[in-house]
């Protein structure tokens, strides 16, 4: 697998996981990922590698303090 084509691919994550809904499907589509799961914790390349995203990337931390 190309070194490349998987930067590619996390960077076309990367970028659909700080958009809306619709948005975010445009730019998974137009980078030939397969979604598996509903909340892209289980993604496919179209060379059929698999991608694995955490849930705690695909949120915004609830644990955190804020300073004052």
């Amino acid at each position: 697998m190309s070194t490349s084509w998987t930067l590619e691919i996390w960077d076309a994550l990367k970028a659909a996981t700080k958009q809306d809904l619709t948005f975010a499907q445009a730019i998974v589509d137009s980078a030939g990922v397969i979604v598996q799961s509903a909340d892209l914790t289980i993604c496919y390349d179209e060379r059929g590698a698999k991608y694995e995203l955490p849930k705690y990337v695909l949120s915004e931390p609830t644990n955190l303090i804020r300073e004052i």
